[in-house]
This record gives C-alpha cells, sequence and structure tokens, in this order.
C-alpha cells in the first residue's frame, strides 16, 4: 500500500472513529433524556366512594396538570367489595395502591403499612376530633380525614309540603308517633311515603348503627356496651333504645314501596325516586346528592330527618342525625417508593390548600370537609342540611370504628330481616353472635 492510501486510510478510520464518538455521545444525551421523561411518577389512588369516581377523575387531570411530574390513576374499587378486602387483595398482588380510601375502622389494621403523617401541614388546620380515630397509641397520625358525612332520612321537600298544606317544618317531626303521621299525610296525596333500600351496606353500616350511638351520649359509654356485647353479657332483646330503633325500622318497612319485594331495589332507584317525588324519605346519606341533582324536580328543596327511636321528644337520638368522618386516606410505606409517597403527599396537599382541590371537595363532590381553613360553604341542599345540625349541636357521633365486616355480616342480617325471612328475636341473637365472634 502506497503512503498515500495509508493517509487515506488512517484518515478515514479517524474519521469513522470520531463519528462514532459523536454517535455515542448524541445516543449518549438522547437516553438521559429519555431517562429524565421516564422519571415521571406515577401515584395510584383506590377510590372507595364508588358516586364520585368521575369527579376524583377530573380532580386528578386538574392535579396533575398543575403538576407535570406526576400522572395520578384513580382505581375504583367493586361495588359491594369493602375497601378493606380491596386493599387487602392489592397488597397480596404486590400491587398495594399509592392512596388508598378506606373506613374509619380500617386504619389501624393497616397500621403497620402506613406511612406517618403526622407532620403534615393539613394537621394543624383539620377540624376538631376528626384525627382521632386515625391515631396510634404514640400519636402518629395514620391517616387523612377526607370526608365528614351525615346520614337520616332525607326527605322532598316538595312532597312534604303537599302532605301538611304547607310550609314543612323539619323540626315538627321529633317522634315516632310523628314519623308515622307524617307518612300517612305523604300516602293520601298519592305518593308512597318512603323508600328502604336494601344494599347491606346501608342496613348494616348506617341504619343499625344509630342503635349503638344513641345508646348515651359520652361516646366511653358506648364503647362500654360495644365491650359487653363483645363478652357477651348484652341481652339485646331487653335493650330498649334498639328495639326503639328498629320498631322504626319496622313503620318503614311497612310502608317502603318496595314492600311487596324488598331486595329488589337498588342504589340507583332511590335518587330517581325522591328526585321526581315519587317517595317523600328515603334512608340514606348526604353521598347521595350528586346523583338527587340529576333528577331533582324542587329546585334544591331536601333535607333530613332524624330517625326517631321512641315516642318521647327528649329521647336522645330523637333530633339528631349520624355526623361523622367515613373515609379516610392512608398513604402506602411498603410498596411505593419515596417518590410516590412524596407525590401522594403533594396531593393531599392540593386538596387542603389549592383552590381547585377545594372547589373538588366542596362544589364537585358534594364532600363536607374536615378542615377550618377550607371556607367554602357547601352549595347542594343535604350539606348544608348536615352543617345545620352540626352548627345546633343535634348529632350522634357516627359508628366509624367498627370491625371491618360488620357491615357485610350484619347487613345480611338486617337484609333477612327487612325480606321478613327472620323474626326480630332471631335478628337480635345473630347480631349478638357476631359480636361474640369479635373476641
Amino acid at each position: 500500500m502506497s503512503k498515500l492510501k495509508m493517509m487515506s486510510a488512517a484518515v478515514l478510520s479517524l474519521s469513522l472513529l470520531l463519528a462514532g464518538c459523536g454517535n455515542s455521545a448524541k445516543e449518549s444525551q438522547q437516553s438521559e433524556q429519555k431517562k429524565t421523561s421516564s422519571s415521571e411518577v406515577k401515584i395510584t389512588f383506590l377510590n372507595s366512594k364508588g358516586e364520585i369516581q368521575a369527579q376524583l377523575e377530573e380532580a386528578a387531570k386538574e392535579f396533575s396538570k398543575e403538576n407535570p411530574g406526576i400522572t395520578l390513576e384513580v382505581i375504583p374499587a367493586a361495588a359491594g367489595q369493602s375497601p378493606f378486602e380491596k386493599v387487602t387483595s392489592m397488597y397480596a398482588s404486590g400491587n398495594a395502591p399509592t392512596i388508598a380510601m378506606v373506613d374509619p375502622g380500617d386504619v389501624k389494621k393497616f397500621a403497620d403499612k402506613a406511612l406517618d403523617l403526622s407532620k403534615e401541614k393539613w394537621v394543624n388546620d383539620a377540624i376538631d376530633g376528626s384525627l382521632d380515630d386515625a391515631k396510634t397509641e404514640d400519636g402518629k397520625i395514620l391517616a387523612f380525614p377526607f370526608a365528614v358525612e351525615g346520614y337520616g332520612l332525607i326527605y322532598n321537600k316538595a312532597v312534604l309540603d303537599k302532605a301538611v298544606g304547607g310550609n314543612f317544618d323539619p323540626a315538627s317531626i321529633k317522634t315516632r308517633k310523628d314519623l308515622a303521621e307524617l307518612i300517612k299525610k305523604i300516602q293520601k296525596t298519592g305518593v308512597a311515603s318512603n323508600l328502604l333500600s336494601p344494599m347491606d351496606w346501608s342496613l348494616g353500616a348506617h341504619y343499625l348503627t344509630i342503635g349503638y350511638s344513641v345508646q348515651s351520649n359520652k361516646f366511653e359509654e358506648v364503647e362500654a356496651f360495644l365491650t359487653n356485647l363483645k363478652e357477651g353479657k348484652e341481652d339485646l332483646t331487653k335493650n330498649e333504645k334498639l328495639n326503639g330503633l328498629l320498631d322504626t325500622f319496622d313503620l318503614l318497612k311497612e310502608n317502603n314501596i318496595n314492600k311487596k319485594d324488598p331486595m329488589s331495589g337498588t342504589y340507583e332507584q332511590g335518587p330517581e325516586l325522591l328526585g321526581k317525588g315519587k317517595v317523600g324519605l328515603w334512608f340514606m346519606g348526604n353521598w347521595a346528592w350528586p346523583q338527587i341533582k340529576g333528577f331533582d324536580t324542587t329546585n334544591g328543596n331536601y333535607g333530613f330527618l332524624p330517625v326517631p327511636i321512641s315516642d318521647n321528644p327528649d329521647d336522645y337520638g330523637n333530633s339528631q342525625i349520624s355526623v361523622g368522618v367515613t373515609k379516610r386516606l392512608i398513604i402506602d410505606k411498603e410498596q411505593n417508593s419515596p417518590e410516590q409517597q412524596a407525590a401522594a403527599k403533594k396531593f393531599l396537599e392540593w386538596l387542603v390548600y389549592n383552590e381547585k382541590g377545594q372547589d373538588f371537595l366542596v362544589n364537585k363532590a358534594n364532600i363536607i370537609p374536615a378542615f377550618k381553613n377550607i371556607t367554602l360553604e357547601p352549595q347542594d341542599p343535604l350539606a348544608k342540611s348536615i352543617k345545620a345540625y352540626m352548627n345546633n349541636n343535634k348529632t350522634l357521633r357516627s359508628m366509624v370504628t367498627l370491625p371491618p365486616d360488620h357491615w357485610s355480616q350484619v347487613g345480611a342480617f338486617m337484609q333477612q330481616y327487612l325480606d321478613n325471612k327472620i323474626d326480630r328475636k332471631q335478628l337480635l341473637k345473630q347480631i349478638e353472635g357476631y359480636w361474640k365472634s369479635q373476641q
């Protein structure tokens, strides 16, 4: 090979080497850019309030817009499945949600998996008592209070105004006798008086638990009552307050629009019947407003009546409705990375302090927030009704820390009673048996 050819070859080799280095550098830079773009954090939110799934998905989009490095996916819990069961199964599959919406009684069951939130800013802005059920014995706060909710007999004021021949006053219903008379008046107008929905969660977690909370206005005495149940020391057939609540259940059952087939009802049936004025009363909570609103024919004229337990207007429970923190959010510390945990904390802070986060809670999801700094007034009538009961100190403490299978187990007993498959004595014995099994 000539010197010229050798030089040409050397130059060519050097050029190829430099080109290779250049390509390598370019690929390295592209790889680094790809790495940067893939550093986006994805977090998941398990939602156990199916009625706000669409609103939560919209909130997730808004949050991600304002926090471009974070993607939030909202996963719905299956209808009829308790959040405890769903979260447990997700942990077992190694796919725990970053944020899980659980019932208050579930929080301490996940104590070893939940992130300590004690140092979060929102802790100081939480309303009094809203963190009590989320604290460990050593003072750690394991959960965020997501929603204050209440329940009772929702009334359609237009139906009741017609029934009483004037302006219906909810304060006029102070006893079971008052309620029975109102039912008769509604029926005289040709409208069904009430709907008693058969879902086990409604009957087991909401209706029956009123019978626990009315045992005393001192919560420690209610706790003692439940302890006695566990120890088999309570004869519920002789418990005047629980039997009084069931007497009212019998009244509602007898006048139920679905009396001929009481188990045929669905949750979706309630908002339509109430909103269209096909029934005057529906036992349910303020979470139902988004659906009722879709059928509203009264320009938002709805409110709550307590479920009376006796004919003595002075008895505790006859003028109160159940109110409490009914859903809590926990952040996983086992199967999610520190970056995901930090993103989840950011979302919780966004709910409390961001204008759009607050708007989602109060105006979109119709939730009564558990935070003093949120000054937005609820616009929906059911939330307004609850706040009025709260302002007048006419509330029962919701039994939100019961065993996680209470609503499914006891709810099934209540369904049997609603469907006349068992009598009162059998129902009470089954409830006693459930509590004894909790030892």
